[in-house]
């Protein structure tokens, strides 16, 4: 068998007699280099494909080879992706001489593509492990950190961070039983010059630290935290995002070993919430100072697995009608998480009936293409002919919508930027951005025309009044801030919420403010007045959002973490109707300018058009292959823009 090495070739395998690839044409090559023969392929990431193959050199024996192929547009980010993957191989021959990181054995171009070839490791990894045996009991936590923290330290030590350690990337070696620190593709030199400037924004939710995350910036500390997080996994079998309580700030990974009967000794436990620490520098800040408590540790013996444990259910909830879950991202894939009922007993409307499969067969009319990391924002002018796109990598894209030409780049913010908005006469735009500021810019032209940096962390939501006169601003600072629009003069500060802020609204009528987080929570202000006036606190289970109010100011929607979409009643504060149907988190919603029209945006990957009157799914749109993140509507109803974590703007005709 001949296997066909065309990134793009469907179906790879071909006849040993075959010149020619059978599915795409392509002239095959039995043999890399003349040695390296392709057996099959193993694994796919964003920068190409992972096959298994045999050294015809060195007795046939089993290699790994990494093709470079990455999915990138644009000779910049092409440039990038290039260099990190030589990175890798000087990396790979570095770290080689550790007994415990697979060996470089080859790095080399041919055909135009880069190969890089590898040790291969037979055995098996902690994440498929645990899915064939179970929970790993006390004694199996103490041999994952025993084994890996030596190998953090050689690495740091290298000033290389690893930043992807995931039980999927620690393997067990089948001939020694050794474990093994696998994929070095996403690690990162340490030097003065990148500690100031922030990376790559790489690593798994989840597993990975908030500043990681969030800013691209990694310190050995990250990799301690990820080796945290992985213990815990494999305690658990549970997410990490779903052991942690937002609300209270703290993980209950304790509770739930707790609750099931599964005990861990209070050194261990002790290390490992030192390792999950949020703040940075509350961690341990080198392996060597874990190793060293881990030595103390050892001197007591383990608690014994409960070998009668299953897999764990969910865990009991902190407080009513919240589940833990960590300070999200974030704006990196959303992180689910679901109890199936509310707590308590106090009477609440049913959640909808199931919805139809809403699968009419919608294609998206334009994919709107330059940008080189996620698409965060996306907003449309009242006349429905600009569209505006922003996102990770720190720029604001303006297209005409009605050709999906590029026309205008606009540059100033100097971090990632999370949400967008158009005044309702089109002449200003307004961004947010993790650099902790709101900035206005003259639509027409382009042209910045001031900066407001009234919050001191990352601003998440801005909103615009249907008047144009107002302007307000949700933070994770926990914060709101309404401005004056014209002026940029702020006119009240709504401080002191529980919980981050992820999205604020507008009521149409400018009276009412709300705004919802990661307390779970949403919070009703008078504009008027800056008085809170009520809290919807027994709803979302998770983080909230997205939030929108109906043209009739008598409707809140509200889009979560938890998978589902909510209808409040505004003045009361009751739940009207629950919508089900997403898979992940919910991450935006668009209301139809009439207010029947109900769009969601989810982790799922898919959009979802809803009859808000009856709470009924009518559609699904399925062509964005990540999440997505952000949705505007024309005034019109007929078009729907959505942003993805794929890089791509779709524009979709609805009406």
């Amino acid at each position: 068998m001949t296997f066909c090495l065309n990134p793009d070739c469907q179906q790879p395998h071909n006849p040993d007699n075959a010149e020619f690839c059978l599915n795409c044409g392509e002239k095959l090559t039995p043999f890399l280099r003349g040695r390296y023969r392709i057996i099959r392929q193993i694994g796919q990431g964003g920068f190409g494909k992972t096959y298994l193959a045999e050294d015809e050199d060195r007795l046939r024996a089993y290699c790994v080879v990494k093709q470079f192929s990455p999915q990138v547009q644009g000779a910049k980010s092409l440039e990038k992706a290039i260099q990190l993957f030589g990175q890798e191989a000087v990396r790979l021959y570095e770290l080689g001489e550790h007994t415990q990181i697979p060996t470089l054995l080859a790095y080399f171009e041919q055909d135009k593509r880069l190969y890089l070839v590898q040790q291969f490791i037979e055995g098996q990894t902690l994440q498929q492990e645990s899915q064939q045996q179970g929970v790993f009991g006390e004694q199996k936590i103490r041999e994952v950190l025993a084994g890996i923290l030596p190998i953090l330290k050689f690495i740091h030590d290298k000033q290389v961070i690893h930043r992807d350690i995931t039980p999927s990337n620690i393997i067990r070696r089948k001939s020694d039983n050794r474990l093994m620190l696998i994929d070095f593709g996403v690690s990162k030199l340490l030097s003065a010059e990148n500690f100031a400037q922030p990376g790559t924004k790489i690593g798994t939710e989840g597993y990975a630290p908030m500043e990681q995350l969030r800013s691209g910036k990694a310190y050995p500390a990250s990799d301690i935290y990820s080796l945290g997080a992985t213990c815990i996994y494999l305690m658990t079998q549970m997410k990490p995002d779903d052991l942690y309580d937002p609300l209270e700030g703290r993980w209950m990974w304790r509770e739930l070993m707790k609750h099931k009967g599964r005990m861990i000794s209070e050194p261990i436990a002790q290390i490992l919430d030192r390792m999950l620490k949020d703040l940075l520098n509350d961690r341990y800040q080198h392996a060597s100072d874990v190793m060293k408590d881990l030595r103390a540790a050892l001197s007591r013996p383990p608690i014994a697995a409960n070998p009668s444990a299953g897999v764990p259910t969910p865990m009991p909830n902190s407080r009513p009608g919240n589940s833990g879950h960590p300070p999200a991202q974030t704006r990196v894939s959303g992180r689910p998480g679901s109890p199936s009922s509310p707590p308590g007993n106090a009477a609440r409307p049913s959640p909808s009936r199931p919805p139809v499969s809403g699968s009419r067969n919608t294609h998206a009319l334009k994919t709107l293409t330059g940008h080189s990391r996620w698409v965060m924002a996306v907003a449309v002018t009242p006349d429905g002919q600009t569209v505006a796109s922003a996102g990770l990598d720190d720029s604001i894209r303006l297209w005409h919508l009605p050709t999906g030409e590029h026309q205008q780049t606009l540059i100033g913010h100097t971090k990632a930027i999370n949400c967008l908005t158009i005044s309702p006469d089109g002449q200003t735009l307004v961004s947010c951005s993790d650099d902790g500021t709101v900035r206005i810019w003259h639509l027409p032209s382009g042209k910045l025309v001031r900066t407001l940096s009234g919050h001191s962390r990352h601003v998440n939501s801005v909103v615009i009044s249907t008047d144009g006169q107002f302007l307000a601003s949700g933070s994770e600072d926990r914060t709101m801030v309404l401005w004056k629009l014209a002026t940029g003069e702020p006119l009240r500060t709504f401080p002191g919420l529980a919980g981050m802020i992820r999205a604020v609204a507008i009521s149409p009528d400018g009276q009412t403010l709300a705004s919802g987080g990661l307390d779970n929570q949403i919070k009703v202000w008078s504009v008027k007045t800056g008085q809170q006036i009520r809290t919807f606190a027994r709803g979302h289970f998770n983080s909230v959002n997205a939030i929108a109010i109906s043209p009739d100011n008598k409707t809140l929607i509200s889009g979560s973490k938890d998978k589902t979409i909510k209808v409040w009643d505004l003045s009361k504060g009751e739940v009207i109707r629950t919508l089900t149907g997403h898979t992940d988190s919910v991450n935006a919603i668009a209301l139809s300018p009439n207010g029947k029209l109900l769009v969601s945006g989810s982790s799922d990957k898919t959009l979802r058009l809803w009859n808000l009157e009856k709470g009924e799914l009518t559609t699904t749109l399925h062509e964005h292959t990540n999440s997505v993140n952000s949705i505007a509507l024309t005034v019109d109803g007929k078009f729907l823009i959505s942003g993805s974590s794929d890089n791509t703007v779709k524009v979709w005709k609805i009406g």
